[in-house]
């Protein structure tokens, strides 16, 4: 298990758990910071999981939580990591149970006293255990918008991690997003069975390139870095990596984990927190989602479409369909 304690401006003493305020050397201890901890299958530098541990950071360093995380956990020891925290005096866990939904439930189960948020395909259970995912289906379908009105060759390449429904909802809201303004759009659809193989993702992606592809959606890392080897647009998924692929990146569905992250800590402070789906977090009115694009590579036409759909969404006269079905190749 990889433990990190982020110990910057504060200091994890044992007198913090009589809730003692030190100052030492500079460093200031809240004395009411709740005690959160994240477990993370893959590092935390991977996009879905950035999203939150840095919203995490950003509370620890406020000083709103004391934040330690283990990273690279395999399904196999998540259910012991848990554990740990929890026998530790963890007040929040936050974590992924997509590939552990029963035994991520089961600890929850024997230790009622603590709070669980955890990303899950399956409802919430009571009393203690939470769900969310990244519901950003919205921007997914203002790059759908964007892409469909940029491709020359109506065919799309499309990279995902699992068929699950955290990635079916993106990918469909982007394909309905790109034949809402150009019914000629195909796709060519494909998973790597893997949260982090970039080299597999690029050779994926190659596939698609070398099949008549002009943009390609990057739902993985590793697809960007094909669109950019060979000189084709690429729609970024959850991050913002246009910095890193200049002139390749044609829009963006990011996603913004400080208002689930901050709800969810407001709750436990208030002795509030429920078996309830924060997942709502994600969504656009609430600031959990927005859509970054490159207008010199789009154009002002796509622009415009896109924003105005935007404002429909925001305004609540347009909604985007939740579509969780596996989505496929086109015929």
């Amino acid at each position: 298990m990889t433990d990190r304690f982020l110990v910057g401006r504060r200091l994890f003493v044992s007198a913090m758990a009589a809730g003692v305020t030190l100052a030492m050397a500079g460093v200031s201890l809240a004395q009411d910071a709740t005690r959160v901890a994240a477990i993370w299958t893959v590092p935390v530098e991977q996009q879905w999981a950035s999203r939150l541990h840095l919203a995490l950071v950003a509370a620890d360093e406020r000083g709103d939580i004391d934040y330690v995380y283990s990273e690279n956990i395999t399904n196999t020891d998540y259910e012991r990591v848990m554990r740990e925290y929890a026998e530790q005096g963890v007040e929040l866990i936050i974590g992924e149970a997509f590939g552990v939904e029963q035994p991520a439930r089961a600890v929850a189960s024997e230790y009622p006293e603590v709070s669980f948020l955890m990303g899950s395909s399956l409802p919430p259970a009571e009393p203690n255990f939470a769900t969310f995912d990244n519901f950003i289906h919205e921007p997914s379908y203002l790059t759908g918008i964007v892409a469909g009105m940029k491709t020359e060759t109506n065919m799309i390449g499309m990279v995902g991690g699992y068929a699950i429904p955290e990635v079916n909802r993106l990918m469909n809201a982007f394909m309905a997003g790109a034949q809402s303004v150009n019914p000629d759009v195909r796709f060519s659809v494909s998973f790597i069975n893997s949260w982090y193989d970039p080299p597999k993702a690029k050779e994926a992606a190659f596939a698609m390139v070398d099949a008549g592809a002009d943009i390609l959606y990057a739902e993985r890392f590793g697809v960007s870095d094909a669109a950019k080897e060979r000189g084709i647009l690429a729609i970024g998924n959850v991050i913002d990596t246009a910095a890193d692929y200049p002139g390749t990146i044609l829009a963006s569905a990011l996603w913004h984990g400080e208002p689930m992250i901050e709800k969810a800590i407001e709750d436990v402070k208030a002795g509030a927190f429920t078996a309830s789906d924060y997942g709502i977090y994600a969504f656009m009115e609430y600031g959990g989602g927005s859509v970054i694009i490159d207008e010199t590579l789009a154009g002002p036409e796509a622009v415009a479409a896109a924003n105005a759909k935007e404002e429909e969404i925001l305004a609540k006269t347009f909604t985007v369909e939740i579509d969780d079905s596996e989505p496929a190749s086109s015929q």
